[in-house]
């Protein structure tokens, strides 16, 4: 269920969501993923953003004229609902128009949250900087370059035990009015309470930064969600996207 999420609520919202996910060229069309720093993977051919009160969609830029037509038709079909889980009734015509310009080869459905101000960073959880970057090396030393270049990334906040970093939570996507979380968790630490206690410190910093705090996941992923529902964040919309 979609709660109305006040005051970033609405229209703006999306907005604000679709430009902390996507670069666009004038066209409204996807060029790029809006990420901070460079990782492997580009932008899905075709995204559609669902709300009770109102769906939008996008296509990559790559995407022939008569294939966008026949898209947008589809897209304009779908019904608007409260019930996001349910798949989109025009999946399979969406599915086999863009079969028929290229195989398909991945397909994401979930949850997009806002989390709240007044979210409060744990104890057990930090900022990381340059200066502290090594309590990234055991667990995440994929980390450490774009935290030392010369660009900014983001907040990055880590849960540590014993000088390590055990969960970490940055900015997957990063745009001058809000950030998408991205988070990581050893296996062995799953379970305990260091996802939620980095996505707090993360989004306490950024709240600090005057941004706001984004996050999202599957449908499939359970225990991402409940890490959402621990901090507190409200569910605005669903992702829908196909590569």
């Amino acid at each position: 269920m979609v709660r109305n999420v006040s005051p970033e609520s609405d229209q703006r919202l999306m907005r604000i969501h679709i430009a902390t996910l996507f670069n666009c060229d004038a066209q409204g069309r996807i060029v790029s993923l809006r990420r901070p720093w460079s990782r492997s993977g580009g932008p899905p051919r075709f995204f559609m953003g669902r709300r009770p009160d109102g769906n939008v969609w996008l296509f990559r830029d790559d995407i022939p004229e008569d294939l966008t037509r026949k898209l947008e038709e589809l897209c304009r079909s779908e019904p608007l609902t409260k019930d996001l889980m349910r798949p989109p009734s025009v999946a399979l015509a969406i599915r086999a128009a863009l079969e028929g310009h290229r195989p398909v080869t991945r397909e994401y459905r979930g949850p997009a949250y806002l989390i709240p101000e007044g979210t409060r960073a744990p104890s057990d959880a930090v900022l990381i900087t340059k200066e502290k970057g090594r309590v990234l090396e055991a667990g995440f030393p994929w980390m450490l370059p774009p935290l030392k270049a010369d660009v900014d990334i983001g907040p990055v906040a880590a849960a540590v035990v014993d000088g390590s970093a055990v969960s970490i939570c940055y900015c997957a996507r990063l745009s001058p009015l809000a950030a998408e979380a991205g988070v990581e968790t050893l296996d062995a630490m799953r379970g305990r309470g260091y996802a939620t206690a980095a996505v707090a410190a993360w989004a306490t910093a950024l709240r600090g930064r005057g941004l706001l705090p984004l996050y999202g996941t599957s449908w499939e992923n359970v225990a991402s969600q409940r890490v959402a529902e621990k901090v507190g964040a409200v569910c605005y919309c669903e992702d829908w996207e196909i590569e």
